[in-house]
C-alpha cells in the first residue's frame, strides 16, 4: 500500500519496531489517560498499550512529518487490521474473546477485524480521520476484504445511562442471522432495553459514539448482545460491515466537519480513485 499524503500529514502501514512502538504510545495515551482503561502491570510499566495480536496484525498510521524523528515517527492516528487469511494461522481474532464469530468465519471469502482505533486530540478536525478512512479503502481494494468487523465501543459501563443507545441498536441495525456474531454466554448481556415504539430515535442517533455512527452510515449491522468490556471502560457491540455498501461519498461522513472532509479526500487521492467494492 502506497504511503498517502495530506499537508504534514502522511499515512502508511507500520514497517518496524519503531513505527510499532509509536503506534502503541499514542494508544496508551488515548485509552488508558485519557478514556480511564485499566493497564495492565506490562502495560503501566511500559507505558504502551500491547498485546499478542501487534506482532501480526497490519497497524495503519497517520504520521504528523513535522515532528517526531526519522527513527521515532510522531504517530497521531492509528487503526489495527487483522485478516481471516492471518488469523487462522495465528489463533484467532481479538474479538473471539468478547463475541461468537462462527457465522463470520464460515464465510468463504476473505474478512477483516478492525480495531485499535485512535486519534491524537490535536488531530481530531484536521484530516486524520479522512485519512485513516481512506486508507481503509485502499487496504479492502488490495486485500479484495469483503466483510471487515469489530468491536464498537460505547464509553462508560451503566447500562441504564445506555438503554436508549443498545435498545436503537437492537431494533433498528440488527445484522442479518447468516452473519451475526453473539455475545458470549458468559458475558452476554441484552440489548433489548426498550421495547421499539418507546425509543426516540433521533435522541439515540445524537447519543451514538461519532465512530460507531460512522460505521453505520457505512450499512453497517449490529451483532446480538453488548459486552462489558471493564479493562476498557466501555460497553461493546460488534459490528460488521459488508464492503460493497462502501463507497467513497460515504467515507466523507467520518468527518465531523463535511466541507474540511472535501479537501483531503481529494488531495490524497493517487492515479485512479479507489474503489471499495468487493
Amino acid at each position: 500500500m502506497e504511503p498517502l499524503r495530506f499537508n504534514n500529514l502522511e499515512l502508511r502501514l507500520a514497517r518496524n519496531a519503531a513505527d510499532l512502538d509509536a503506534a502503541q504510545a499514542l494508544r496508551y495515551r488515548i485509552f488508558y489517560e485519557e478514556m480511564g482503561a485499566k493497564p495492565s502491570v506490562l502495560c503501566r510499566e511500559q507505558s504502551r498499550d500491547m498485546d499478542r495480536f501487534d506482532e501480526f496484525c497490519d497497524h495503519l498510521l497517520v504520521i504528523d512529518l513535522e515532528k517526531g524523528t526519522e527513527g521515532a515517527p510522531y504517530v497521531v492516528g492509528t487503526y489495527r487490521f487483522l485478516r481471516s487469511s492471518v488469523a487462522k494461522k495465528k489463533g484467532g481474532f481479538y474479538s473471539e474473546s468478547e463475541f461468537d464469530l462462527c457465522n463470520l468465519t464460515l464465510f468463504p471469502g476473505e474478512i477483516m477485524e478492525l480495531g485499535r482505533s485512535c486519534i491524537d486530540a490535536a488531530y481530531r478536525r484536521r484530516g486524520a480521520m479522512q485519512l485513516l478512512w481512506r486508507g481503509i479503502a485502499s487496504y479492502i481494494h488490495l486485500h479484495n476484504v469483503q466483510i471487515m468487523f469489530g468491536c464498537g465501543s460505547i464509553h462508560g459501563t451503566d447500562l441504564k445511562e445506555q438503554a436508549r443507545v443498545l435498545s436503537y441498536l437492537h431494533h433498528f441495525h440488527k445484522a442479518p442471522g447468516h452473519l451475526r456474531p453473539r455475545a458470549l454466554e458468559e458475558h452476554y448481556i441484552p440489548m433489548k432495553m426498550m421495547k421499539r415504539k418507546e425509543v426516540d430515535i433521533e435522541l439515540a442517533q445524537r447519543e451514538l459514539p461519532p465512530l460507531l455512527k460512522g460505521y453505520l452510515r457505512l450499512g453497517g449491522y449490529i451483532g446480538d448482545g453488548a459486552v462489558i468490556d471493564h479493562e476498557f471502560n466501555t460497553i461493546d457491540v460488534c459490528v460488521i460491515v459488508e464492503t460493497e455498501n462502501v463507497t467513497s461519498k460515504y467515507i466523507r461522513h467520518f468527518s465531523r466537519d463535511r466541507r474540511e472532509s472535501e479537501k483531503p479526500l481529494a488531495s490524497v487521492a493517487t492515479g485512479n480513485p479507489v474503489q471499495i467494492y468487493s
